[in-house]
């Protein structure tokens, strides 16, 4: 059986929307300001930077879990790279997810296995056209 997941939008005038999900998950969100969007209002070049990065950070709750890592601290900086082309179209070419951990014990080995098995069962992930980079940066106490 293969999970679906919905999503509305409405147009509510200008270069604005409103979009819900089914999960009961709702927000206004626009094109961003340099086209004609508004300041302080999520965007789909943000929520696509988000869906990798919030994607990859549930994938590395459960990697710590199951590889037994005694996490402290988890943060995630995500970066997307936009190409522009010539006639106007682009492009994500690719989307940069910093990872910063902080672990008690083990070794910074298993730690990057247990991010290279979180990048593997990342849905969004391994979904994207874009070239999607990990660069860790991990701590062990």
């Amino acid at each position: 059986m293969m999970a679906l997941y919905t999503n509305n939008v409405e147009w509510r005038g200008e270069y604005c929307g409103n979009t819900w999900c089914q999960n009961g998950t709702e927000m206004l969100f626009s094109a961003p300001p340099d086209l004609h969007g508004q300041n302080d209002v999520m965007t789909p070049e943000d929520a696509f930077v988000m869906a990798g990065n919030t994607c990859y950070h549930m994938m590395v709750l459960w990697a710590m879990e199951r590889f037994k890592v005694d996490l402290i601290s988890y943060q995630c900086e995500a970066v997307g790279e936009v190409e522009e082309f010539i006639d106007k179209t682009s492009w994500f070419k690719t989307l940069t997810l910093n990872p910063h951990l902080v672990v008690r014990g083990g070794s910074a080995e298993v730690v990057k296995r247990a991010l290279d098995l979180a990048f593997k069962y990342s849905t969004i992930c391994q979904s994207l056209k874009s070239e999607v980079v990990v660069n860790p940066t991990i701590t062990v106490q």
